[in-house]
């Protein structure tokens, strides 16, 4: 081999951010060109390895990016100009860091000379992005930016995920400056180390309490799922007999077809689920954040129960409840261990008990068990088109969801038996996020079934995305709840402000079967439960382009269980008309 074989190649900034994408085995960006990334657009045309998807709006494109990390466990990647195309990707990357997605952001900035000036589209990026990121760094030499896509990559997708911004001003891109591309095999931080397991004597406190409980519940999270965990969970619920709830962001972890899944918890969550946390001697929470929409009034949660507390960002534990026996470390390894120290000991737990136990799950199931009124045949209710939408998919599908009644719909009567199958906004609660999310899963299981489920508000947040979905003949199915009002505000009118629809009533929707058909794709109108099963039937046959299936619902229609607000797990309205 010559010595020049052996000299790096000399690429510009553009060039060398394209190259470092590729080396990180980047498949595709969620994007919308503008005047500071143009450098990059152009290096983008040279190359054929990378899939860059052009959205309507930079929100979408983050959207896009975040459903993709969530069902393929691998960072997103959005490319985003300054100013305003920056701006407009704030709420996704809130999205995500909510959720702890992991998430690569290229934001494009004005020339290093001109910041601080206030020049055309030039916005403080790394101010804006500071509070919704895990981490955010500018470029500032362009031989820094191989090395700076290899940390943004290892930060969003180790210990616990989340978004990264590299903010990077037009004359680090420049195609007539070129420098030595030399792409890092790993990266190293003396500041940043996540733990790689748990502490071994931490792990056998917990189990020694598991195998001493006599109400035992695991109460598992969205840390599950990115922590690739759910054999794991699996086979030790089997192991111990325990019941198994989810969190919203926990969906699929655990098979929701089990007979141990005793559904999702807290606010929206099963009466059986709530009532086993309340009456509990011991809780394993397992990659979940104890947050508001679980606990409920804090001083109230759970007052009998000790706490094992799973999870791999040390300050989530005992944040909001404080933990018997904290566990900081990812949930594969530390569930790994757990079953290993189980099966090392000699001690085992008193089944009777447990089936004790169990049969006071079952006595509360029966008492509730997500029953609705169907007393109006006229009306078709949400949760009917829920179990037929899983009926016809076989309950195989990717559900994305936007955010409202629809959303909790979705949770509570789709039952999810795989990971990575159930994409919503968990912690932010973005409306307009179902369409974009269902497009980036979409385009990297193109012969999946996806559905967006939504309702006629949030879809209009971005149904400009329809576009998109035209261009790259993207097969996604809208399942449009469509009761006429923002279901969740209206049912929040009716419980606590007399019925007094402010600005909830949706009197000037648009016909979606047209809109649809306007952007290229198919749409019906379902307003007769003996027509729905048929036309999702028809709907997911099509596989060339996108199909907006308008469902008439009831409007009075509210979710339940719901808790009540500053009360207890156990303290729910079941109906309209009854309360625990």
């Amino acid at each position: 081999m010559s010595k020049s074989s052996l000299q790096p190649e000399m690429l510009s900034g553009g060039e060398m951010l394209c190259r470092a994408l590729h080396d990180e085995g980047v498949e595709f960006i969620y994007g919308y060109p503008g005047g500071s990334v143009l450098h990059i657009y152009d290096a983008l045309h040279h190359q054929s390895t990378i899939k860059h998807v052009l959205v309507r709006h930079e929100q979408a494109a983050t959207h896009m990016a975040d459903a993709y990390a969530r069902a393929s466990g691998k960072a997103g990647v959005v490319l985003v100009t300054s100013g305003p195309g920056a701006t407009n990707a704030i709420t996704g990357i809130a999205t995500a860091y909510m959720d702890s997605i992991p998430m690569v952001i290229i934001t494009g900035q004005v020339m290093s000379h001109l910041i601080g000036g206030d020049a055309f589209q030039e916005t403080d990026m790394m101010g804006i992005s500071r509070p919704v990121v895990k981490h955010n760094m500018m470029v500032r030499d362009p031989k820094d930016i191989p090395m700076l896509i290899k940390k943004a990559f290892y930060l969003a997708e180790s210990g616990r995920p989340g978004p990264v911004v590299i903010d990077i001003p037009k004359d680090m891109t420049m195609p007539n400056q070129k420098f030595p591309y030399l792409y890092p095999d790993r990266i190293k931080m003396r500041s940043y180390n996540p733990v790689k397991k748990g502490h071994s004597g931490q792990i056998r406190k917990a189990v020694n309490l598991m195998l001493q409980a006599k109400k035992p519940v695991i109460y598992a999270g969205g840390g599950v799922i990115l922590g690739k965990a759910s054999d794991e969970l699996t086979k030790m619920a089997h192991l111990l007999n325990f019941p198994v709830t989810n969190t919203l962001m926990g969906l699929g972890c655990f098979p929701g077809n089990d007979e141990q899944f005793i559904g999702m918890l807290g606010m929206h969550g099963t009466y059986e689920a709530n009532m086993a946390m309340h009456k509990a001697d011991l809780i394993i929470a397992i990659g979940a954040r104890l947050d508001d929409r679980v606990t409920n009034k804090v001083s109230k949660f759970c007052p009998e129960a000790k706490l094992i507390h799973i999870d791999i960002d040390p300050t989530t534990i005992s944040k909001h409840i404080p933990a018997d026996v904290p566990i900081v470390g990812p949930v594969k390894p530390v569930l790994q261990e757990m079953l290993e120290q189980i099966d090392q000991s000699s001690q085992r737990n008193d089944q009777a008990a447990l089936d004790q136990w169990w049969s006071q799950i079952a006595e509360w199931h029966t008492r509730h068990g997500g029953r609705y009124r169907t007393d109006d045949s006229v009306k078709m209710k949400p949760q009917f088109v829920i179990e037929t939408l899983a009926r016809v998919t076989k309950g195989d599908a990717y559900i994305c969801t936007d955010v409202g009644q629809h959303q909790m719909f979705a949770a509570q009567y789709y039952k999810f038996n795989k990971p990575n199958r159930w994409i919503n906004s968990g912690g932010l609660g973005t409306m307009g996020f179902g369409l974009p999310a269902a497009m980036g899963v979409q385009i990297n299981y193109p012969e999946a079934d996806v559905v967006c489920v939504t309702g006629e508000g949030s879809i209009q947040m971005n149904i400009q995305e329809l576009s998109t979905c035209k261009q790259y003949g993207l097969p996604v199915k809208i399942l449009c709840l469509n009761n006429g009002y923002l279901g969740m505000v209206r049912q929040w009118q009716d419980m606590n402000y007399e019925s007094r629809y402010s600005n909830s009533y949706m009197d000037s929707l648009p016909d979606f079967v047209k809109l649809a058909e306007s952007y290229g794709h198919v749409g019906f109108v379902v307003d007769h439960a003996d027509q729905l099963e048929g036309t999702l039937i028809e709907a997911m046959a099509i596989r060339d382009k996108a199909v907006f299936i308008d469902v008439r619902i009831d409007p009075d229609e509210h979710v339940y269980p719901m808790q009540v607000p500053n009360g207890s797990m156990c303290d729910m309205f079941l109906s309209k008309t009854e309360r625990t």
